[in-house]
């Protein structure tokens, strides 16, 4: 015989499985749905002039914060309490969001004036007559299986004749003569595998080859190129100048979609690039790259974290000839020397 359940039982057990269930839901707490308030952002210059800020972001009913520094970086901090350091000079407005625990948020932004002296970290002076310093600079030697991808013609050699210190600078000297099946020499010296780095400025001071066909360089590349390749590795050009446009200098980019023919660039026309000494310039940081003549910008590539130039690069000197770039070479051409004074790095 089924023995009838009053339904007042029935009742009470419906009631007791809604309670444990809504306990299993919220884990026996209570959620504050309650958005962040009071937010107050704090900011202390270290007067040491290292670019070191120390933040101090609180807000009711906040768990975490993030941080906008104001040049392209980002950071997430859950005590709100962080020290930053600017690589370079600058005004910079902060933008902090609080986040509760629900998700709610409230911002803040406040003004940053950083003062950053540089030290220098690398430099050649080229003091000391004879080879360039071994421990500074190495060689790229022969023609690149096909004149180094931009069909150049020629040869690059670690001979004095294309390359050597006197006098207080160093001298790359393009020559016309046939040698290992080119009808030209010269010479590429560069710092990989030696002296590379992250940020900073660059300065040389050179005076440029004449001649209709030069094609001198002084630029950077990424130092991961052996695994990554060009142009994932990302290139700098400081300064490229042709024969074939006297005194006009060009300042470029090269990187995934912006390279080649399609590069990220832009050009200024000088006096005398070819008889006077000039100083050609990066400032390199996070958020930027500006590329300078004498202290005239160039141009300006706005830097972040999906280009590739937020690694070490080392550097490259070196004149070619002809190729896509510079084109044809004068026919009465017999040689031409880029003179460089100096290489400093500051950080």
């Amino acid at each position: 015989m089924i023995k009838r359940i009053p339904k007042l039982f029935w009742v009470l057990i419906v009631s007791i499985s809604a309670c444990a269930c809504s306990k299993g839901d919220t884990g026996g707490t209570t959620v504050n749905t309650d958005p962040p308030s009071n937010l107050s952002v704090k900011a202390v210059v270290n007067p040491d002039n290292s670019g070191n800020v120390a933040f101090t972001a609180t807000a009711t009913n906040a768990v975490s914060y993030d941080y906008d520094y104001g040049n392209g970086i980002y950071a997430t901090v859950s005590s709100g309490v962080v020290t930053y350091k600017y690589p370079s000079s600058g005004t910079y407005s902060v933008n902090v969001i609080a986040k509760s625990s629900s998700g709610k948020v409230i911002s803040q932004s406040i003004s940053v004036t950083v003062v950053v002296t540089m030290s220098l970290i690398f430099s050649d002076e080229f003091d000391t007559p004879g080879a360039p310093n071994t421990s500074k600079w190495g060689y790229d030697i022969g023609t690149g299986s096909g004149g180094w991808g931009n069909n150049e013609l020629q040869y690059y050699t670690n001979r004095s004749t294309n390359a050597t210190v006197s006098n207080g600078t160093l001298k790359i000297t393009a020559i016309k003569e046939s040698f290992s099946g080119s009808a030209y020499t010269s010479a590429r010296l560069l710092s990989q595998n030696k002296f590379s780095f992250k940020y900073g400025k660059v300065e040389v001071r050179a005076k440029l080859p004449a001649g209709v066909g030069t094609w001198p360089a002084i630029w950077m590349l990424g130092n991961n190129i052996t695994t990554a390749g060009w142009p994932n590795c990302g290139e700098i050009d400081i300064m490229e100048h042709r024969g074939s446009e006297l005194n006009k200098i060009f300042g470029t980019f090269h990187y995934p979609g912006r390279s080649g023919g399609n590069a990220d660039g832009n050009t200024l026309t000088i006096a005398n690039a070819t008889t006077e000494f000039h100083i050609y310039s990066a400032e390199w940081s996070a958020s930027s790259i500006k590329l300078f003549v004498d202290g005239q910008l160039i141009h300006t590539l706005n830097n972040s974290t999906s280009l590739p130039f937020n690694q070490n690069f080392f550097m490259i000197l070196n004149v070619a000839m002809g190729g896509n770039f510079a084109g044809s070479v004068d026919p009465a051409f017999s040689s031409a020397t880029m003179e460089i004074d100096y290489v400093r790095v500051y950080q």
